[in-house]
């Protein structure tokens, strides 16, 4: 196999196509298998170059999952490792995980952590990619293929109803909440098909199931609005969180030891009479900012999600149709984080269109599929994963999923 990928490299670097030289922006994305030590760029589903490369040995393990580039220099010197150089960098976490180039490649996992490229090659995709162009890390080797379902969005959905968005649940980013109101642009696209515009930045959206940060978030919501000081909504269980559960504990007669529990999130949401919140959450961030939150919906909860990736790209401007590819990772979940999920049965990445059956599984309201039509360009991309998107994930990243750590 790395064979014939080393022969595959050899005709595509020949027989590129110059736009990738002069600076295209094409929707690529690349494709990394740990186990065949090799790099595939795709367009779609259709490979651009390939090449073989060196992964972390072990104690150094490169971590699996997606990723995007985050950082490119030319001329990078470790600040971890005796200021090793790292010829055209591109990095993938700020906690040090890249691509680059090195004059050591062997056919086996040497690097200690990174992704090591033949320096050639390094040189060549540097020229390809740029800031946001996803990477997906792999165990097996995975390629994406097209994708056709009515749970993804297309642009010509983008239709607002009368009147627009007046209700869509949506909310800001924890990390961005200030208190307000989330006001998001959207382009009504009955007028033109022109104002499908090539130059707007992609949006990088992420399904997973409702965590614990947003179950704390909206129980501080409930409970101010319950004339409980909660402090501020940020998620995290702070003292005046505590003590505002513990006093609405007092005042409804129920044992008073200030925990988060389904019982007490229950009651709260019962004496503000509202209903109990979707078990899913959408996410949608652009130019490595978040944008909004918005709650969804997964059947079959016990049922695993699984990890997948899907990039969309090549949009009809007549028709206001894109394509939509995408690939199953492998999906390593900790027993503990089964258990806090309350996933009993697993999903198989391997098997025939489990993509398409955890699609099917989730359903977005109407008026945020519309609002995600209206922000969708080439190159934006669809995560779906059990786990939320950890730590990796923060200021100046895209949605970082990781399914199997260092």
């Amino acid at each position: 196999m790395r064979f014939t990928l080393s022969i595959g490299l050899a005709v595509l670097i020949v027989s590129a196509p110059s736009a990738f030289a002069a600076g295209a922006k094409a929707p690529l994305q690349i494709v990394v298998s740990r186990q065949q030590q090799s790099l595939v760029v795709y367009d779609g589903d259709t490979i651009v170059a390939t090449s073989n490369v060196s992964t972390g040995k072990r104690g150094h393990t490169t971590p699996t999952g997606i990723f995007s580039i985050i950082e490119k220099r030319r001329h990078h010197r470790s600040n971890i490792y005796s200021n090793a150089p790292m010829p055209f960098m591109q990095r993938l976490t700020w906690s040090g995980i890249a691509l680059h180039g090195s004059n050591h490649v062997p056919d086996y996992p040497a690097s200690h952590g990174c992704v090591r490229l033949p320096g050639k090659f390094a040189a060549g995709l540097f020229k390809m990619t740029e800031r946001g162009m996803h990477v997906v890390i792999s165990d097996r080797q995975v390629r994406p293929v097209e994708i056709v379902s009515t749970t993804l969005f297309q642009p010509n959905q983008a239709r607002p109803p009368e009147p627009p968005l007046s209700d869509v649940p949506l909310r800001p980013a924890l990390s961005h909440f200030d208190g307000g109101s989330v006001e998001v642009a959207m382009t009504d696209r009955r007028a033109s098909p022109a104002l499908l515009d090539d130059d707007r930045a992609p949006i990088r959206i992420l399904i997973t199931r409702r965590g614990t940060r947003e179950t704390m978030r909206d129980l501080q919501m409930l409970l101010a609005t319950l004339g409980y000081d909660a402090g501020a909504p940020d998620g995290q269980g702070g003292p005046m969180t505590l003590a505002a559960i513990r006093a609405f504990q007092t005042a409804e007669g129920m044992p008073v030891d200030g925990r988060a529990t389904p019982e007490l999130v229950e009651a709260v949401y019962r004496k503000a009479g509202r209903d109990m919140p979707s078990n899913g959450v959408l996410r949608v961030r652009r130019d490595f900012q978040p944008l909004f939150e918005a709650d969804v919906t997964i059947e079959e909860a016990e049922l695993a999600l699984g990890t997948h990736f899907l990039q969309f790209q090549d949009t009809d401007m007549a028709s206001g149709q894109g394509k939509w590819f995408g690939m199953s990772l492998d999906n390593a979940l900790s027993k503990a984080t089964k258990n806090r999920l309350g996933i009993t049965n697993d999903t198989d990445p391997m098997e025939f269109n489990a993509l398409q059956r955890t699609l099917n599984r989730i359903t977005v309201p109407e008026d945020v599929r519309r609002l995600i039509a209206g922000l969708l360009a080439d190159g934006s991309s669809l995560s779906i994963s059990d786990a939320d998107s950890g730590l990796e994930t923060g200021e100046g990243t895209d949605f970082v999923t990781i399914t199997r750590a260092r």
